[in-house]
């Protein structure tokens, strides 16, 4: 399979030429070993990989001499599973003053992250990695930030194809795990069987203790099932003939794996009565759609449940472009008592730019109507979007913009 250049490239080199170690974490299969490959062709860079059984009992059996053997500058792969490298690395760090020494990769645990921050704080840089986007699919890498102005999306949208139904839900059924793109329907459902029991269950027992493991599968069907929703741990439990504790633990190790993540509520003194419960979504909305039985594109862009998933594709798209932008943006969702909604806050250098998302191809003045709530936050309100199925970018209301979803 050809390479498929990621967004995350950018920062990843930009971060080297200051840390003297950065390391991109992110679930299984992502694509975090191909990049930090692919980036260190043409240099003088050993590398290594710690699922080899031999090398890994000598890094961590006798980690100096494994260094001086496997010298820096080195890409160092799999690294959670040979921890004892951490204090090495910190030593070679301080001893030279060069950038970039050590690229590594690792799973998203959070043990591997505090170990790694504890032992190599203010030498290392961490970097998440998600699986592919829709535009890295497409081969389109626009050089501005993402930016909701009418003359930078009406820019953008020159870079793009047609916005159409079919295509997006081809993204959304498939996902972007890169080994699944050329996959057709029954090797899909294959693969994805066996990143269940090769990856996810052994990471489960292995690195969280979790030893129900059929208890673990039906949380994760759960799971794809809630998608979408504010947060029941109490249902999700229920679902899974668990206690709702126990479900709250097991989410957390999904959280930690990269398989889902948590959207916050937004939170402000000014507003009361805001809801506290966050909503949960799939990192990757190909094995979501696996883990529901959606078999076949067409199924899935036909279904009930094609708005959750299309909600899921949105606001999974803006997480990977802001984490692999230049700015560090707050990504939350508006729900009050009165059950007044955005799908989505924008917090981008203290501005809020709301953004609903709408699986239609003429949205109308009331699907911006909740924005107006935001008056009363204390924060200055820049352009709002709703974004949806539509292939033009057009004004709506005062401060709002129509925005087709495969431009983001």
């Amino acid at each position: 399979m050809e390479y498929i250049k990621r967004d995350l490239e950018r920062k990843f080199l930009h971060m080297s030429e200051a840390f003297k170690a950065v390391m991109v974490v992110g679930a299984r299969q992502v694509g975090k070993s191909t990049m930090l490959k692919h980036l260190a062709e043409g240099q003088n860079r050993a590398y290594v990989t710690m699922d080899d059984t031999q090398l890994r009992t000598f890094a961590r059996s006798e980690p100096r001499l494994f260094l001086q053997t496997y010298r820096p500058p080195i890409l160092i792969d799999e690294v959670q599973k040979a921890p004892e490298l951490f204090e090495e690395i910190k030593i070679i760090c301080d001893e030279s003053d060069a950038r970039g020494q050590f690229w590594l990769t690792g799973s998203q645990s959070k043990k591997l992250v505090k170990k790694a921050g504890d032992s190599l704080a203010g030498r290392l840089c961490i970097l998440k990695m998600y699986s592919l986007s829709a535009r890295e699919k497409l081969g389109i890498h626009p050089e501005d930030e993402l930016d909701f102005s009418l003359p930078s999306m009406i820019a953008r949208k020159s870079l793009f194809p047609k916005n159409t139904l079919p295509d997006t839900f081809d993204n959304i059924w498939r996902g972007g795990l890169p080994d699944v793109q050329e996959k057709d329907e029954e090797q899909l459902g294959e693969y994805f069987n066996s990143y269940i029991e090769t990856y996810l269950m052994r990471d489960a027992v292995d690195d969280y203790g979790i030893t129900d493991t059929e208890g673990f599968r039906k949380l994760l069907r759960a799971c794809a099932a809630f998608a979408g929703q504010l947060v029941n741990f109490n249902d999700l439990g229920v679902s899974a003939d668990i206690s709702g504790a126990t479900a709250k633990e097991w989410v957390k190790a999904l959280q930690s794996m990269g398989v889902v993540f948590l959207l916050e509520p937004f939170a402000s003194n000014e507003l009361k009565r805001l809801t506290k419960t966050p909503k949960l979504y799939f990192c990757d909305t190909g094995f979501c759609a696996y883990l529901s039985s959606w078999t076949t594109r067409d199924v899935l862009m036909n279904g009930a449940a094609s708005g959750h998933y299309y909600e899921n594709h949105v606001i999974g798209e803006l997480v990977r472009n802001y984490a692999y932008g230049k700015s560090k943006v707050n990504l939350n969702f508006f729900r009050d008592s009165k059950m007044k909604e955005i799908d989505l806050i924008v917090e981008d250098r203290g501005v809020l730019h709301p953004v609903e998302i709408k699986k239609t191809g003429a949205p109308d003045k009331s699907a911006v109507k909740a924005f107006d709530v935001l008056k009363n936050a204390g924060r200055k309100i820049g352009t709002g979007a709703v974004i949806c199925m539509s292939d033009a970018v057009l004004p709506l209301g005062e401060n709002s913009l129509i925005v087709p979803s495969n431009l983001i």
